[in-house]
């Protein structure tokens, strides 16, 4: 299934670059281009991509005020917030805005693409500087399948890759798969990040 795609953003440059990196993936499609907030709204209620990639710094009106249109307006759109500010109460906005990923510019374009294609699947991939606070760490511990949490919980037993394959009966491809994954929903640069999480939000320890 081809996911539709409508990118965001004030830069023509950024646009063009996203475009072109999207249109090579065989699963997506970018149907429409906008630099304002108007005319993402717009396209939104015109076409229904599947999918909206909103730079928050866009104008007229802004990102976190479309987030705002998008909810009130119920349309069915799920959003990937590209930026190049990790500013942490800047992500919290947009989260409770009801974004459902975050994504960075300064990041390898392969993860943003990775980002994108979770959220298109239904997950949400937010940084944990958006998870801080009440009701958060449960929607993030809701976005994990049972799987991720068994590499999880081994991984904070400091197993390796080949260890935690053996004991979930996978192959070691699979749990680099999963802790890719576990990296992109966590926000987790690192295995220690990760484990930090878990020891501090998994289910068994809240």
């Amino acid at each position: 299934m081809v996911t539709r795609i409508v990118l965001a953003d004030d830069h023509a440059l950024v646009l063009e670059g996203l475009k072109a990196l999207l249109d090579s993936e065989d699963d997506m499609e970018v149907v429409a281009t906008t630099t304002s907030g108007t005319g993402l709204l717009e396209v939104l209620r015109s076409r229904r991509p599947d999918l909206a990639v909103l730079d928050l710094e866009i104008g007229d009106p802004d990102g976190l005020q479309c987030l705002e249109r998008i909810h009130l307006e119920k349309l069915p759109v799920r959003v990937v917030v590209l930026t190049a500010h990790s500013d942490p109460r800047m992500m919290r906005a947009a989260f409770e805005k009801g974004a459902a990923g975050f994504a960075m510019k300064s990041e390898p374009p392969r993860q943003t693409v990775a980002t994108i294609r979770q959220v298109a699947r239904g997950q949400m991939v937010f940084p944990l500087a958006t998870r801080q606070g009440p009701g958060r760490a449960e929607r993030v511990r809701a976005s994990l399948t049972e799987r991720e949490l068994a590499v999880l919980a081994a991984l904070s037993e400091g197993l390796s890759n080949a260890r935690i394959a053996r004991r979930l009966s996978i192959s070691e491809n699979t749990v680099k798969f999963h802790l890719q994954n576990l990296y992109l929903k966590l926000g987790a640069r690192t295995r220690t990040e990760a484990v930090a999480w878990f020891l501090k939000e998994s289910p068994a320890r809240s």
